[in-house]
């Protein structure tokens, strides 16, 4: 299909980055939701279709295919440092990892006994340690068996804890480049919190980097220089200690957001029934 450009108009003046030449692409459409983008060291990008139970393949000089059909309502995803896949599934409430060889293995499902509220979105630090949120949006809340929602750590050999149990819903989560940071968006305090995580992946420290973020925080990234990049009303970008540095403008409310490319210096962006690219003049935290 025919690119969309979109030529964007930035306001706030950025030393460090420059964002004066940036323009959005949409390079695909005709989704229900779009959601959970993730780069592949293969070369291609994965996203959710949510409502349609879908896992979508772009690929650039090729374009979209379906990747996997009956997603379970797929989420979040990513990969880790040996090319797996990790995938949040609302409508099972659990996390899946896939193999190279296609093989589906669940890595959680239940806290005490207790079935998870909606795994949201999910990242992995180089070490193999997991993180993710469990949040339950709409009629998710309606079967919720546990009395919080969650934010969870995954070890490298499989034991599970809490890191936060929030009042408010937690969404996107991301490392800092480092991987000694943990990010967590809360969509109903529309803020952004941040964890000091240790070399065994415990976190503590728990703190507010952003308040009142314009627009419900929803995916969030990190780039190399620690800048936080939130979909929210747009997809504003913070500096490591909290200063918005700008906001990109989409025609669609952003939902989450992923660096790509060879390169790793496009910024792709699900947002509602499209996705999006950006190409940035810097690059984003690689944790593979």
């Amino acid at each position: 299909m025919r690119a969309l450009l979109v030529a964007l108009v930035l306001s706030l003046p950025v030393t460090a980055q420059d964002f004066s030449g940036v323009r959005v692409e949409k390079i695909s459409g005709g989704y229900a939701f779009t959601e959970g983008p993730a780069w592949s060291r293969d070369g291609y990008l994965l996203f959710s279709d949510v409502p349609n139970n879908k896992i979508i393949r772009f690929e650039p000089g090729e374009g979209t295919t379906v990747f996997r059909e009956n997603s379970d309502g797929a989420n979040g995803n990513t990969f880790d440092a040996r090319g797996r896949l990790y995938t949040c599934e609302s409508r099972t409430r659990r996390v899946t990892r896939t193999g190279k060889d296609g093989k589906i293995e669940v890595l959680a499902e239940k806290w005490q006994g207790k079935r998870l509220n909606a795994p949201n979105d999910i990242v992995v630090r180089k070490d193999g340690h997991v993180y993710f949120t469990d949040p339950a949006f709409g009629q998710q809340g309606d079967t919720r068996e546990l009395d919080f929602f969650g934010v969870y750590h995954i070890s490298p050999k499989g034991e599970m804890e809490v890191v936060a149990r929030a009042a408010g819903r937690p969404n996107g989560i991301a490392l800092s480049p480092d991987g000694k940071i943990l990010y967590v968006a809360n969509s109903d305090d529309r803020n952004l919190r941040a964890y000091d995580v240790d070399r065994n992946g415990k976190a503590a420290n728990e703190r507010v980097v952003v308040s009142r973020i314009d627009g419900v925080p929803d995916g969030i990234k990190v780039d190399e220089r620690g800048n936080i990049y939130v979909t929210a009303r747009g997809v504003a970008v913070y500096s490591p200690g909290g200063k918005l540095l700008t906001t990109i403008e989409f025609t669609e409310t952003p939902a989450n957001c992923a660096f790509g490319d060879p390169d790793f210096q496009t910024l792709y962006v699900t947002g509602r029934t499209s996705l999006y690219r950006v190409r940035l003049t810097v690059k984003g935290a690689v944790q593979y």
